[in-house]
This record gives structure tokens, sequence and C-alpha cells, in this order.
């Protein structure tokens, strides 16, 4: 795909593609006509890839929609255990009006099944993510800084490549445009940082330097 390429090739787009799923099962994703197959997803998953190495992936997913099985819950925790998200935005489903499944199918998944089925989505998603996120750890990458952290008034926040969150210290740093010169990170700056441990919904990093000057301190992932 000429998109695909494009990512690869630009150092000015990010390393990010958000491929909503919504199910693992291709009978609900049937259900929900999205034209689509779990087969077809998990193909382009691993065509995305192999054409953009280190690429985050983040996707939606639902829980409890109309005539989901427990099998067919079985077949989403799988695939979110195959594909191990670095993102992800999960839900239980709802019926909104003016949608085919509020005029042809019927919300028939009890409340309290449809949040464990959920709280089960999360759990999985969080482990498989802090794995999928763990290949950071020790490696130093280019941020892109946004501004304040809302976390701590002593922390900025920005986002890598993968468009994953970074809170890191809003410490004096070296300006490797003007060596000597001591300068704290603005907004539209870039900065580099190593990471230590991953903890979700967060990286964490233990340097911040354009002069790979160590600095106590950590990075998020969300």
């Amino acid at each position: 795909m000429v998109v695909l390429q494009l990512i690869h090739e630009r150092d000015n787009i990010c390393k990010q593609i958000h491929l909503p799923a919504q199910s693992g099962s291709s009978r609900v994703l049937e259900a929900m006509r999205r034209g689509y197959s779990r087969e077809a997803y998990v193909e382009l998953v691993h065509h995305i890839r192999e054409s953009i190495p280190g690429v985050s992936l983040s996707s939606d997913f639902i829980a409890g929609f109309c005539g989901e099985t427990e099998e067919d819950h079985i077949q989403t925790v799988s695939l979110l255990r195959e594909v191990q998200y670095n993102m992800g935005f999960l839900f239980a489903y709802s019926m909104r009006q003016k949608t085919r499944a509020y005029h042809r199918l019927k919300d028939d998944v009890p409340e309290e099944v449809k949040l464990r089925r959920l709280e089960e989505l999360i759990t999985v998603f969080r482990e498989e993510a802090t794995k999928a996120n763990q290949i950071s750890v020790g490696c130093t990458q280019l941020v892109l800084v946004e501004g304040l952290s809302k976390r701590s008034a002593t922390d900025l926040c920005g986002r890598n490549d993968g468009n994953l969150k970074v809170i890191f210290p809003d410490a004096e740093m070296e300006d490797v445009n003007n060596p000597g010169l001591r300068v704290r990170a603005q907004p539209g700056d870039y900065v580099l940082v190593q990471f230590c441990y991953c903890q979700l919904p967060c990286l964490v990093l233990t340097s911040i330097s354009p002069q790979n000057q160590k600095l106590a301190g950590y990075a998020l992932m969300s």
C-alpha cells in the first residue's frame, strides 16, 4: 500500500496506525457489518508490521455486542493476545439510535455480562500492551514536547514516534545547537529520552538529554 510505504519512508510521519477491530469473532464482525473477517484483519496486521518495522498499533473493541456469545468473547480475548496492541480503546456495548443494530438486532447481552467481559478484555489488553511496550525499555527515542504533564507540576509530556504519550522531568539540559547553554524543553522541542521500565499506562525513562546526560525521571505510555 502507498500509505504504508510513505509512513515507512518519511521521518515526519508517526509510525502509528489505528486499526479498529471491534471484535475478534468473524460471526460478530459480520453482524456488525464490518466488511472483514478475523482472518483478513490478522493478515492486514502482519502486512503492516512487515511494511513498517516497529510500528505502534491501536484499536477499538466492544464487549457484549448484540448476540455475542461466550465463545465470541473468547475469540476477542485471543485476538488481543495475538496482536499485542500498544494502545486500545475498549467499551461495553450500548444501543444507539439511527444504527442498523438499533432497528434490526436485539441488545440481548445482560449488563453485568457486558461489564464482566469488558473487564476481562481490559485485563488482557494491559498484559499484552505491557509486553509490546517493553521492547522500548533500554532504548533512546526522540520525543516531541507537548507541554506540562497533568500528573505532576515538575514533569512535561510529549509523544514518541509511535504516538505514545511520554512523561519526563522538566529539568535543565544542554542545548545541542548551543553547546554549554543550559535550557529547559519547551512545547514543540524535541528531546532524547531513554526508557528504563514500562508500567501501563506508561513507559518509564531514565534520561533526557540531547547529549545523553543522565537525569532521573520517567515516561508514560497510554
